[in-house]
C-alpha cells in the first residue's frame, strides 16, 4: 500500500476512500466465507489507505504521534465467498474530545454486507493529540460532523466497560476456590 500511495489521489479528510479487494483462500473459515475476525485485518487496510491520503499520516508525522485503535465493533450481514470481489469504503464519523470514530463499509454488488467501526487517538511523547487540533490540521473545522445516537451510545458503553475494568483491576485478586 506504501508503494501504491503516489499514483493514490489526495482525498479530503471527510471523503470516503475506496479500496477495491478480492476473497483469497486464507480469508475463509471453515464455513468457506470470509471469518469474523478479517473483516478487523481488512479494516486496517482501508484504515491505512485512508490515513495516507487524506494527509492525517503526515499530521502524526509532525506530531510525532502514532496511532492507536482503542475499541471495533463488527455487524456482519452477508457472506463473502471464495475469490468475490468486494470493497471497501472508510470515512471518518466524527471525533469527541478524546476519540476519532471511523467507518468501514464492505461492499459487494452494490449491498453492505458488513460493517466495522472503530474508535481510536494519536499519542504523542506529551499525551493524546486532541481530536479538534488534529482535524484543524486537516484543514477541517475544529468542531465535529453530527455523530449518530448509536455511535454516541456505542462510545459511552466502551467508556462504561473501562470503568468497570479499572474498578476491578483495584479490588484485590480473586483466589480461584478449590475443591479438596
Amino acid at each position: 500500500m506504501l508503494f501504491r500511495r503516489p499514483w493514490r489521489k489526495p482525498v479530503d479528510a471527510l471523503a470516503t476512500t475506496i479500496v477495491h479487494m478480492r476473497v483469497w483462500p486464507l480469508d475463509l473459515d471453515l464455513n468457506r466465507h470470509v471469518t469474523n475476525g478479517r473483516y478487523f485485518t481488512l479494516a486496517d487496510i482501508g484504515r491505512m489507505d485512508y490515513v495516507l491520503r487524506s494527509g492525517a499520516f503526515r499530521v502524526a508525522l509532525r506530531n510525532k504521534a502514532v496511532p492507536i485503535v482503542g475499541d471495533t465493533w463488527g455487524k456482519f450481514r452477508r457472506e463473502l465467498k471464495l475469490f468475490e470481489a468486494f470493497e471497501i469504503h472508510t470515512r471518518m464519523l466524527g471525533w469527541d474530545d478524546k476519540w476519532s470514530f471511523m467507518e468501514h463499509r464492505f461492499v459487494s454488488k452494490g449491498r453492505v454486507v458488513g460493517v466495522v467501526v472503530m474508535r481510536g487517538l494519536f499519542r504523542s511523547a506529551k499525551g493524546t493529540v486532541p481530536p479538534d487540533e488534529y482535524a484543524r490540521e486537516l484543514g477541517l473545522a475544529e468542531q465535529s460532523p453530527p455523530m449518530p445516537a448509536w455511535l454516541t451510545d456505542w462510545s459511552q458503553s466502551c467508556n462504561d466497560m473501562s470503568r468497570e475494568l479499572r474498578e476491578e483491576e483495584g479490588q484485590p485478586a480473586r483466589r480461584p476456590q478449590t475443591v479438596e
